[in-house]
């Protein structure tokens, strides 16, 4: 099963919230963008900013995500991550005119979308932001999980 996450469900994998579980149950490597990078660190610490993290657990946690997005130590690796090319880029562009998303959720959305091209299909689309989750349900893509609560 090939499976992208943006990084909304990647938080998820590594703090214990409303989709949690949902997110640990995706098997296999989990394809991912390399925007990531910045977006899943910044998310740890906007949380330690409004006093639901310490600054050692958005430290460890930033370290742990860090580690994994690289691969280090691991027997297969969680994440394959997607660069953020030129096609990426002109396909985020053409996204935004489509549909009402912020930058970041366009090159996101743009990303599952290489991916799919060059698979030749993807699995599913890991994501618990509305308007990116009824942009790429637009696009075709299925929905994991299919509905959640808020």
């Amino acid at each position: 099963m090939t499976v992208f996450a943006d990084s909304s469900a990647l938080v998820e994998l590594y703090v214990a919230e409303a989709h949690h579980r949902q997110v640990l149950a995706i098997a296999g490597p989990i394809v991912v963008s390399s925007l990531a990078a910045v977006e899943v660190p910044a998310a740890f610490w906007r949380k330690h900013r409004l006093g639901q993290l310490e600054a050692t657990d958005a430290a460890v946690l930033s370290a742990e995500f860090a580690a994994d997005l690289a691969g280090a130590g691991l027997p297969e690796p969680r994440f394959i991550a997607v660069a953020a090319s030129d096609e990426v880029i002109d396909g985020a562009a053409a996204a935004v005119s489509r549909h009402p998303l912020r930058a970041f959720d366009a090159l996101q959305l743009a990303s599952a979308l290489a991916v799919r091209r060059a698979l030749d299909g993807l699995d599913g689309f890991v994501a618990f932001d509305d308007t990116l989750r009824a942009a790429a349900a637009a696009e075709g893509l299925t929905l994991v999980p299919e509905s959640f609560d808020h």
